[in-house]
């Protein structure tokens, strides 16, 4: 321990071990106990994988809130997070749904906590930030990723308040909040922090989806270049995102409205529309773009929209 390694102390006496990280982990957790008996090879090959996906975590020790992770491209970003080192705040208003990500991510090191939030209100996120340095320590990534795609209405039909108001309330100024809030924090305490948001190629394209939902991603870029260009002096990052068509339920629940439910169905109209064949896009694709941009491995990218489409996009 004294050259600056990190030891993952192993044996069958759990007591014994636990009291061996106590006394040489430190402050930077540089030890950690894993149970295994020698005799039985299955454990051995565990411990090995543990060793070498605890050597590659690219956000080993870092602190991320996710919003909308009670499903979807949140919930993916989340496991994905948490398997590379990360702590997660879940924070969605689906309370049910995130404790169950909470629980089949968190394990016994209790990397993930689920805290109830609503984007459109900036008094929640603001607490939400609060909660994961009062947890945590810190706070080192938000992933401003909640969002609503809303009905396939017109611009000659459209509802204002409830078809148009409503999504640019969730999906840009939402975000908005989410940047702020993460921001500050940042500033405050002087870490050079990464923001990332979960826009859509929309944000690049007229004729993808519904004319509000492209109207809030389109400004959504906008708002990240923005944010990026203020930031940068305090050496904080913001990007986003921008997948094509995931199936997640959010893209499920709005096919359905357009009567197409069969999700095989779906994914042969996502996948027609890309020029890279043999992949189908995938909530996990999206999160594994997000830890590239959260980790070190990104530290010179910055207000940069990252499409994820399989070339739908250059057509």
């Amino acid at each position: 321990m004294d050259y600056g390694a990190f030891v993952i102390v192993t044996g069958i006496q759990e007591e014994l071990g636990l009291k061996v990280v106590a006394s040489i982990g430190g402050p930077d957790d540089k030890a950690i106990f894993k149970k295994y008996d020698v005799t039985v090879e299955k454990q051995v090959e565990e411990i090995v994988a543990f060793a070498i996906a605890k050597n590659s975590a690219q956000l080993e020790g870092k602190v991320a809130i996710i919003t909308g992770a009670a499903s979807g491209i949140g919930e993916a970003t989340a496991k994905v997070f948490v398997e590379n080192g990360a702590f997660v705040v879940v924070a969605d208003i689906q309370e049910e749904l995130g404790l169950k990500v909470v629980a089949s991510i968190g394990g016994p090191d209790h990397k993930a906590i689920f805290k109830k939030c609503d984007v459109t209100v900036e008094k929640q996120v603001e607490e939400v930030v609060a909660f994961a340095i009062e947890k945590y320590g810190t706070l080192d990534i938000m992933y401003s990723n909640a969002g609503i795609m809303g009905s396939m209405e017109s611009i000659l039909d459209i509802d204002m308040e409830k078809g148009f108001d409503r999504i640019m309330a969730i999906n840009l100024r939402g975000s908005a909040i989410c940047i702020k809030h993460a921001a500050r924090a940042m500033v405050k305490r002087q870490v050079k922090g990464s923001i990332i948001c979960t826009a859509s190629t929309s944000s690049v394209q007229g004729g993808q989806g519904p004319l509000a939902y492209r109207t809030s991603k389109h400004g959504l870029v906008g708002l990240v270049r923005a944010a990026a260009s203020e930031l940068g002096k305090h050496g904080i990052r913001v990007n986003c995102v921008s997948p094509h068509m995931v199936i997640t339920p959010l893209a499920i629940s709005t096919m359905s409205a357009m009567g197409i439910e069969d999700q095989s169905a779906i994914e042969a109209i996502a996948s027609s529309e890309s020029n890279l064949k043999g992949v189908i896009l995938k909530a996990k694709h999206v999160a594994e773009a997000a830890l590239f941009l959260a980790s070190d491995e990104s530290s010179f990218v910055s207000g940069h929209n990252l499409v994820i489409d399989g070339g739908v996009t250059v057509r």
